[in-house]
């Protein structure tokens, strides 16, 4: 008997006497807990919000911002009005050399200097009382960018997904950008060029969301305020292209080549969005992103932890294995969390988040459109003007980046803003006379500077006020208002003298005090449902 319960003592004690060897064996039965995380939280703790996956991604994406540059203002060189002469056996009262414009000389007089093919005002003899035309093809481009900024925004929230809407209108602006280069009269231009805007509309705003969604709270600003240094160059870049190709027609096809060579090239290595994966219910999809993404920046995510909507993510109780299972098949197998504008509109909090983006976004388009345009007015070298135009914007996106992490949105937005309106308001009151020609030059070159900050800083505030399920459906509602800004920018600098400058500087003044009326946004959590936003932002009031 005392052998026997010795013999079997010893096998009940042997697990014991091995388990500082060997790691013991989990029963089938225990369950191990897991963390469910939102998107935000998991790049902190555990992605890294900035490395190097984020850094690849964020400049191949934002390549797309220079695209929209180029068909953006490559107008300004493809409907300029060149320079003319006179013939030489014209000379006397049928050709008069002093002539401002071609206005009143006599047929088969003078002629453009580049030829007929230097732009389309050249080939369709767009001046005098033709001069509309070129007026009217701008505004319905940019009325094109409306419309396209308002449809790829809720196809880029939807089954589109944003990097399937940037593929589309990538794919557009090739076609339609090398088509305009064969238009065989104005109003097939015209057409051409209002689809093309309708494609362009949707660019910057499907680029600038889906660059800025996987990078982490606290270094999304920085990046956010990083994209428009894509624009910028994009401009500078144009500048040089259109100096090589001085015909409008191979302008064209020069300028959306590259569009083709963004969709073969570039594409193909950007991912999409996870928080859209999310949002679409594709749980499996977006935690294998996540995962790549945690590798990718030498981080590790442990297998235990869940990712989840922010609304989700209150529940801090802990999860077994078992749980953890189960809760990834309902949320694989749930219904895609969708939304529209309809729904902004519905909740008070964000319906009048809209209306303010909605109304500082116009009135900021309106300002930074028309001094662009003013530009022009230089009477200088238009390549140059172009050129040192873009790269003064960018002193103004440096200084708002490094700014911005450290005083917030809002102080930032009603600074820039009124900054631009009290410059536009000196240059008011600045006659065209002598000296007063460079101080008007100057309080215009500082007025840009100032809404070029603003404009930046309004697309990453106005991604951070609305959640995951609307975003672009927001922002592209935003761009809608802007581009009716740039529509209108035109009809205000024809008016001429001192009053552009004073419509600008009501506009600048009045953005700003709308501005005082947003919500900070500083290191707040990128929300993915409208309940998740109204359960956070509730908990930020009651804490306050």
């Amino acid at each position: 008997m005392p052998a026997t319960l010795s013999s079997s003592d010893s096998n009940d004690r042997r697990p014991e006497l091995r388990s500082p060897l060997l790691s013991p064996t989990r029963k089938p039965t225990e369950e191990r807990e897991s963390e469910k995380l939102c998107i935000d939280d998991m790049l902190q703790k555990y992605c890294g919000q900035f490395g190097p996956w984020q850094m690849r991604h964020f400049v191949l994406t934002s390549l797309a911002w220079a695209l929209e540059a180029f068909h953006t203002m490559v107008m300004i060189f493809a409907d300029r009005e060149p320079d003319w002469r006179c013939l030489g056996g014209a000379a006397g009262s049928a050709c008069d050399v002093t002539a401002r414009t071609v206005c009143g000389l006599e047929p088969g007089s003078w002629e453009w200097t580049g030829g007929l093919g230097s732009s389309t005002v050249a080939e369709w003899g767009l001046v005098c009382e033709e001069k509309y035309k070129v007026g009217l093809a701008q505004a319905l481009f940019f009325g094109g960018c409306m419309i396209g900024a308002g449809i790829f925004g809720h196809l880029s929230d939807s089954f589109l997904g944003r990097k399937g809407s940037l593929t589309v209108v990538c794919i557009m602006n090739t076609i339609f950008g090398c088509l305009t280069a064969f238009s065989p009269n104005y109003w097939i231009y015209v057409l051409l060029r209002l689809l093309t805007g309708f494609s362009t509309g949707g660019v910057g705003l499907c680029a600038f969301v889906l660059a800025t969604e996987p990078v982490g709270p606290t270094k999304r600003g920085t990046a956010g305020m990083s994209t428009f240094y894509f624009f910028s160059t994009g401009i500078a870049v144009l500048s040089g292209i259109a100096y090589i190709f001085p015909q409008w027609r191979e302008l064209y096809i020069a300028s959306s080549i590259p569009s083709l060579l963004f969709l073969l090239a570039v594409l193909p290595f950007v991912s999409e969005s996870p928080r859209w994966y999310l949002v679409r219910g594709r749980i499996t999809e977006a935690m294998k992103l996540m995962r790549a993404i945690a590798k990718s920046n030498n981080k590790h995510l442990p297998e235990g932890v869940v990712l989840t909507l922010d609304e989700e993510a209150n529940n801090d109780s802990p999860t077994t294995n078992e749980e953890d299972q189960t809760y990834k098949e309902l949320l694989d197998s749930k219904d895609a969390i969708s939304g529209s504008l309809i729904d902004v509109i519905k909740l008070p909090m964000t319906r009048m988040r809209l209306f303010l983006a909605v109304a500082i976004n116009f009135l900021c388009s309106v300002v930074y459109y028309g001094l662009s345009l003013n530009v022009v007015n230089l009477e200088t070298n238009l390549y140059i003007n172009v050129l040192l135009n873009a790269v003064a914007e960018m002193p103004a996106f440096t200084i708002t980046a490094i700014l911005l992490d450290k005083y917030g949105r809002k102080p930032l937005a009603i600074g820039t803003l009124w900054f631009s309106g009290v410059f536009c308001f000196a240059g008011s009151f600045v006659g065209n006379a002598g000296v007063w020609k460079v101080v008007k030059m100057v309080c215009g070159i500082l007025g840009i500077f100032g809404m070029a900050g603003t404009y930046n800083l309004l697309f990453i505030y106005t991604t951070e006020l609305f959640p995951t399920v609307v975003r672009n459906a927001a922002l592209g509602c935003a761009t809608q208002a802007a581009q009716m800004g740039a529509i209108l920018s035109p009809f205000v600098v024809v008016l001429g003298g001192g009053f552009p400058f004073a419509v600008f500087a009501v506009c600048g003044i009045a953005g700003g005090v709308f501005a005082f009326y947003l919500p900070e946004t500083l290191n707040k959590p990128l929300y993915d449902t409208m309940a998740g936003m109204e359960d956070g932002e509730g908990a930020c009031r009651s804490v306050s």
